[in-house]
């Protein structure tokens, strides 16, 4: 038995491959969903978006690009489902290039298709990508038109009704900013220190850590940490609102949620593989002591 047992160290490895291909895809076709324990950092924020009403303004802004979607994407896509469904209107833009042109358009295309009854310019507007950094997040604090002469169509923001509701961004009620570098830090260090807008970040999970500073230093009032924390902030929608719309009763729309039950799998695939890996290790050992 020993040595049957030591055979496992020679394994194929393309065997280990197939397994975690098998453990990522069935998840996202079938999907599972594993329970998910709610964190004080993502509840926080949806507890405050849970206090706003018809009239009150979010800013949503998009500073992340393609590379990070996987863990982004879930987390914008969740707190627009949630504004929405309260009627809370919703002023997006993007401080990273490549959130204005690729990330921040399509998480509007895909959620305002499950809200037909939203109009643009009353209940959201896209202002696209603004360069300039910490530069433009001071104007736009003070006036969006000084950063953002017109939405990503070139409308004069005078023209729009929402943008005639609020003039700069400290007039909102919340800044959400979902990063993949540095620009998360911006907003809680400049718009939340400076004019105490309160501000919200969700980040990749390995850029979660750096956060927790500004958490408790009180210049952000949550913090949504990579897949686990949009899974979280998914689940909570999903509760709150239930069945209301396609996203929250299909779980194949649900791709935090779906992307954890792969995650999950994969992990104890892998844990799987260290034990078998150690057990024939020392069995191989004690087999060459007998001999």
């Amino acid at each position: 038995m020993a040595k049957g047992i030591a055979k496992l160290q020679t394994i194929d490895r393309r065997w280990i491959f197939l397994l975690i291909a098998l453990g990522t895809l069935i998840p996202i076709v079938l999907p599972i969903g594993f329970p998910v324990t709610i964190t004080p950092p993502v509840k926080s924020i949806y507890d405050l978006i849970e206090t706003f009403g018809p009239g009150d303004v979010v800013i949503l802004s998009y500073d992340y690009g393609p590379t990070t979607g996987a863990e982004n994407d879930p987390m914008a896509d969740a707190i627009l489902r949630h504004c929405f469904s309260r009627d809370v209107k919703v002023v997006a833009l993007a401080l990273y290039p490549l959130g204005g042109l690729t990330s921040l358009s399509n998480s509007l295309n895909r959620v305002t298709a499950e809200f037909p009854e939203l109009e643009y310019g009353v209940d959201y507007v896209n202002l696209g990508y603004k360069d300039g950094g910490q530069a433009s997040m001071k104007l736009l604090a003070d006036d969006f038109a000084k950063a953002f002469p017109g939405d990503t169509n070139g409308r004069p923001l005078a023209e729009i009704p929402l943008m005639q509701q609020i003039k700069g961004a400290r007039e909102a009620k919340l800044a959400v900013s979902i990063a993949t570098g540095i620009i998360g830090e911006w907003w809680a260090n400049l718009i939340n220190a400076q004019f105490g807008l309160p501000v919200a970040v969700g980040c990749t999970a390995v850029s979660a850590p750096k956060y927790y500073a500004y958490l408790e230093a009180k210049q952000m009032i949550g913090l949504i940490g990579g897949l686990k924390g949009a899974s979280e902030y998914e689940r909570m929608v999903k509760e709150g609102y239930p069945a209301t719309r396609e996203a929250y009763a299909n779980p194949l729309l649900q791709t935090a949620s779906k992307g954890m039950d792969a995650q999950t799998i994969d992990h104890l695939i892998v844990i799987a593989f260290i034990v078998i890996g150690n057990i024939a290790y020392f069995a191989s050992r004690r087999g060459k002591g007998q001999a």
